[in-house]
């Protein structure tokens, strides 16, 4: 059977933002054959937000009347508020730092709307991610399915998409994973695209770019605590609630004795029982933030199943982070990463995302 005529019984639903990448993603999966349809996610927006989804909805629908092809929408507002919006709540009440976007990758993106688009007949579902899909096989003959960066390092998204097994992996399509961005841009002028032009959308997956500590604001009071040296021990400024802050964070607190040449402070520690933050100047030298060599982690993911114990791998702990080195392995307890060189200490609840030769082998969250 021809292969043109093979592709156009493949349905694929394809995640449509009202973003240029999403809008790119379904015109060339439409140029290429498959039978298209595109799905708009409704999430849930908090009312004190100004949010822009019934734009992006409108641009979304745009989209497909130009490239001619059905479109839905899929309403995931309660599993995003109960899966991801409680979850980071909880996750900084209990003093660590969540991922949301992950969290949203694995149970909106690649669970409800992946779970309802099979449901509904597809044979594959598509988003506008820079990643790539790879299939190999086994010794035995049996498919198995790797994930790639993106060919552009500077969109590449995989840190976000380390929660993706076989199961999703087998049926999901990123079609514009091979190309650089300005490329994408082009493309969706050349095929008329109504969001050619559009800005790309940033901050937190579907909400946009907010305000975390006004945010949090609606949920957590503000309530004074102690900024307290690490090396001395000595209260030296105040805060308004350690839950809004971060490991790493230099800014949103005040010490007593702020001067134009005083050496910035760097949040080392905090208690959310005891309200306090702990900070210190050694990141301003140029040494790591509070160094460690070992971590411990938990919810780990092989993407391909296969654990890649004491081999020499890298690993990512913030989206955009140089890659560095290290080793995985597991024992009694769990498993556990060592690095080659000293690291700056990494807040629990943060992802770790693994890498080799391009490959993303999967990750985990920090204990």
């Amino acid at each position: 059977m021809d292969e043109a005529v093979e592709l156009k019984k493949k349905k694929v639903f394809v995640g449509l933002s009202g973003g240029v990448d999403s809008s790119v993603s379904a015109a060339l999966l439409k140029r290429d054959g498959y039978d298209v349809t595109g799905v708009f996610i409704k999430a849930w927006y908090p009312d004190f937000l100004t949010c822009t989804w019934k734009d992006d909805r409108r641009d979304a629908m745009r989209v497909c009347a130009t490239l001619d092809i059905p479109f839905l929408t899929v309403d995931l507002e309660k599993e995003y508020k109960k899966e991801v919006i409680d979850y980071m709540i909880r996750e900084y009440a209990e003093g660590r730092t969540p991922n949301p976007d992950v969290m949203c990758n694995k149970v909106i993106k690649f669970g409800g709307f992946f779970k309802k688009a099979l449901e509904m007949g597809a044979d594959y579902v598509a988003t506008g991610h820079y990643a790539r899909v790879v299939e190999s096989h086994s010794e035995v003959d049996e498919p198995i399915f790797k994930m790639l960066e993106a060919k552009d390092d500077n969109k590449d998204q995989t840190y976000f998409l380390w929660t993706l097994t076989q199961n999703e992996l087998a049926r999901t399509l990123f079609p514009i994973g091979d190309l650089p961005k300005p490329e994408v841009r082009e493309l969706a002028a050349q095929f008329g695209l109504p969001t050619a032009s559009k800005k790309d959308s940033q901050g937190l997956c579907f909400l946009g770019k907010i305000d975390l500590k006004d945010f949090l604001g609606h949920y957590f009071k503000e309530q004074q605590g102690d900024v307290i040296d690490d090396e001395t021990g000595e209260v030296v400024g105040t805060h308004t609630g350690a839950w809004f802050f971060t490991i790493g964070e230099r800014r949103g607190f005040t010490t007593f004795a702020e001067t134009p040449d005083e050496k910035p402070y760097y949040i080392v520690a905090k208690d959310v029982k005891e309200n306090t933050l702990t900070v210190s100047h050694k990141e301003s030298a140029g040494a790591p933030l509070m160094p460690t060599r070992e971590i411990r982690i938990t919810n780990v993911n092989w993407i391909t199943g296969i654990a890649p114990l004491r081999k020499k791998i890298s690993a990512r702990m913030r989206y955009r982070q140089e890659l560095v080195s290290c080793k995985v392995s597991q024992d009694a307890d769990g498993y556990f990463v060592e690095f080659d060189k000293d690291q700056s200490i990494v807040s629990a609840g943060q992802s770790i995302v693994f890498y080799a030769g391009g490959e993303c082998l999967g990750g985990a969250v920090v204990e």
